[in-house]
């Protein structure tokens, strides 16, 4: 048993050309399968609600109730890629979410737009949990949260890139958002064929009763993570910050244009967002690599979000530039930290990965759920005060990651996760 932990890190080691490759697919995929698809709605909703006719409500609902069959998959999908690896889940779930994606371009109504999107839903949180489980069995601690901020930076590319054209280039380029849907859905399928001739997993990682990849039952992986208190507190903050920017990034351009913003303003303002997030993620995220500190650093970046969304109730003209820079230079990088941080704790490393970043996937989507409905019925008071309630999303946040302690070793009660798993 002992040996098999030592030669971990020389197995990690010996393909540092190819991990990298593997990452770079890794971040490509965050932009083209999960990012740039379900950012497009939020630009392309002014066109959608008028072909659809579509109400504020029913625009809230269709931008949120994604998160629902995400609450439901996300935990029984980490456990899953613990248990079948990630290349095989990863592959099914990429094709399948290509479909879903695309059908949401035949949709006629709100009903049959709803069907797709909840669709959609139900198989992001499986890619994503492959993302950081990949991130965990091919990095070392001392790399992990530079891979996972770059994982998140090919998000935050995706994010960008479909504020920045999906409305304005794209839709007039391929004729109307219908088709928009089936170009990001052909992106996504594509992405397939490089992941099926990939090893997700380095050489000899496969082995059973590897500390990279044990076969570890599906119901005991789940019973084991939510004995941690640690990951129900990180679920906690998650679900504040997650839900603050899920409600945000689906209102701004709707509010700016409420405001007599110009279209083309609205949009460049939810693209200065994921361009901050772009920029500053992987200095936040090897940052706190090189200081060996998370917690701190991380209470710091919720912190920003928190003022940066509230600014948002009261601000006009260029303060809303400011509050938009102050909340997104740091909404990726405190994403990819708080997941970084739930497979460093006591209990998780490479062994569970999956399943504990599915839990908090899990809360990801019950903020986000929360945050689009609720936040947007707000806007009957008043037009900017779903940012104050976002903002008091995020402070939850803050004060559960106050609670979590800090690990004193990454990959500590490996041991006892190994013989877990031959048991």
């Amino acid at each position: 048993m002992a040996s098999r932990v030592a030669t971990s890190p020389n197995q990690l080691n010996n393909h540092p050309k190819y991990k990298w490759y593997v990452l770079i697919l890794t971040a490509l995929t965050g932009t083209f399968v999960l990012a740039a698809p379900g950012m497009c709605l939020s630009v392309l909703f002014n066109e959608i609600s008028i072909d659809l006719h579509l109400n504020l409500l029913q625009v809230g609902l269709i931008w949120s109730v994604g998160s629902l069959p995400g609450i439901f998959t996300s935990l029984l999908g980490g456990a899953i890629t613990d248990r079948f690896g990630p290349k095989r889940v990863l592959f099914v779930s990429t094709l399948l979410l290509g479909l879903a994606g695309a059908m949401r371009g035949l949709a006629g109504d709100f009903p049959s737009l709803l069907v797709p999107v909840l669709l959609v839903g139900a198989l992001a949180p499986l890619i994503s949990t492959c993302a950081f489980k990949v991130c965990g069995l091919w990095f070392p601690r001392q790399q992990l949260g530079l891979a996972n901020g770059v994982f998140t930076m090919g998000m935050a590319f995706g994010f960008l890139l479909a504020s920045l054209i999906s409305a304005t280039v794209l839709s007039p380029w391929l004729g109307g958002w219908r088709n928009v849907m089936f170009f990001y859905g052909v992106l996504t399928l594509l992405l397939t064929i490089p992941w099926f001739f990939t090893l997700a997993v380095p050489p000899g990682a496969s082995r059973r009763g590897s500390i990279e990849n044990p076969s570890i039952p599906i119901r005991k992986a789940m019973a084991h993570i939510l004995k941690l208190k640690n990951i129900w507190l990180l679920g906690l903050a998650i679900l504040g910050m997650g839900g603050c920017m899920q409600g945000l990034t689906g209102y701004l351009p709707l509010y700016l244009r409420g405001l007599g913003w110009s279209g083309a303003s609205s949009d460049g303002a939810l693209a200065l967002l994921h361009a901050m997030s772009m920029t500053f993620v992987v200095l936040l995220t090897r940052g706190s690599d090189r200081l060996k500190a998370r917690k701190w650093p991380l209470l710091g970046m919720m912190l920003m979000t928190t003022v940066g969304s509230g600014m948002l109730s009261f601000s006009n003209g260029w303060a809303v530039w400011g509050a938009i820079s102050l909340s997104g230079m740091v909404r990726d990088a405190s994403m990819a930290i708080i997941m970084t941080m739930a497979v460093e704790t006591e209990g998780v490393g490479p062994v569970y990965a999956g399943t504990a970043t599915g839990f908090l996937l899990l809360c990801i989507n019950i903020g986000s759920l929360i945050a689009g409905p609720v936040g947007n019925q707000f806007a009957n008071v008043s037009p900017g005060l779903p940012f104050t309630f976002w903002a008091g999303m995020a402070a939850l946040g803050i004060a559960s990651l106050a609670f979590v302690k800090v690990s004193k070793s990454a990959h500590s009660d490996v041991n006892a996760a190994l013989a877990e798993s031959e048991a």
